[in-house]
């Protein structure tokens, strides 16, 4: 029997976890290949690299999406884009990044091969090293294929300080793009609800956007991506941090015309969709101008919008004005509408 993996016929088996000369081989034949850098080629059960004076930032996040693969991405992308802009959201330059892998038994090497590679062209597009991972190999019906954690490691400028407790009231607040394209690309793949969506997930790394922001304004307040629970889950969040409330107005808020007949055809909140590839910005009311011509600027945030402010509430809600001049409050959500979406 061979211990060489057959990228063309051949399935994940539970010697490709078993610390052996399979699991060796798979190493060395898939993720040192796809990932190939000196700190990785070194072969230790760490990375050792040299980091300059002043903060780092680090973050780690799980992925568990279903389907795999979906329009606009897969979940070898998805791991590299959520981890590094949840170091960007830091106002951080990302720099090195960990992958563990949990496979099923019985999952096609050839889709294993296409998650890998496609991961390691999203690190290259964003400027990170993988430099180190472990792989470990679950048996068959007790896994869903494929899961990813990734650790992510950047570097703080100095004069940067993002974070919620700078939330201030009077502030603004600033989306970089169309909301829902991710969750509602997801949905259009999943088995149970397949419908007709020209959408593409809208996944990808934020970091040349946000550095392009911090050139302008050094001073922003916070950042954060809208991933799970969405737009409203996010302000929601930052409200009850900052112990403010919010003000939005539902005119401003871009959203695509088919994300919201989907979501008017499946009963739900654009508000609420997940996103993969956008964040919100806020900033002093001064500066507001200033970044939004910035963010317009870049390919990444061509449809930034302002789309409300940071008000005074000791209730912290965050309220909706809609176009009908009524307003409304957008609560957090009991439960997760769309579970496995990142």
């Amino acid at each position: 029997m061979s211990l060489d993996p057959d990228f063309r016929h051949g399935c994940v088996e539970l010697i490709h976890g078993g610390g052996g000369r399979a699991m060796r081989r798979l190493i060395d034949a898939l993720f040192l290949q796809a990932f190939d850098n000196p700190l990785l080629r070194a072969g230790d059960d760490q990375a050792c690299f040299q980091v300059a004076p002043g903060r780092m930032v680090m973050t780690t996040d799980s992925h568990v999406i279903s389907p795999l693969f979906f329009p606009g991405g897969d979940i070898g992308a998805l791991a590299v884009h959520g981890t590094v802009n949840d170091v960007c959201m830091a106002g951080a330059v990302p720099l090195y990044l960990s992958a563990a892998f949990i496979l099923e038994e019985g999952f096609p090497l050839s889709d294993l091969r296409r998650i890998v590679l496609s991961m390691a062209e999203a690190a290259r597009e964003a400027g990170v090293a993988i430099v180190t991972g472990d792989t470990k190999v679950v048996e068959r019906g007790k896994g869903d294929g494929v899961f990813i954690t990734t650790t992510g490691v950047g570097r703080l400028p100095e004069n940067v300080s993002c974070s919620v407790a700078r939330v201030a009231i009077g502030d603004r607040i600033l989306v970089s793009g169309c909301l829902g394209d991710h969750g509602v690309a997801i949905l259009s793949q999943r088995e149970n609800l397949e419908f007709e969506a020209d959408l593409r997930s809208d996944s990808q790394s934020l970091h040349d956007l946000v550095a392009t922001m911090i050139a302008v304004d050094p001073g922003l307040h916070c950042m954060r991506d809208p991933t799970r629970g969405g737009l409203a889950a996010t302000l929601n969040e930052i409200a009850q941090q900052a112990q403010v409330g919010m003000r939005l107005r539902e005119n401003a808020i871009p959203v695509r015309q088919e994300v919201r007949a989907a979501c008017e055809f499946l009963g739900l909140d654009p508000l609420y969709i997940a996103n993969e590839g956008k964040l919100i910005a806020f900033c002093a009311p001064e500066q507001a101008d200033a970044l939004l011509q910035a963010m317009r600027s870049h390919p990444k945030g061509r449809d930034a919008a302002i789309i409300g402010e940071v008000i005074e509430d000791p209730r912290c809600f965050v309220r909706l004005r809609t176009g009908f001049g009524g307003e409304r409050v957008v609560d957090w959500r009991s439960g997760d509408p769309l579970p496995r979406i990142c």
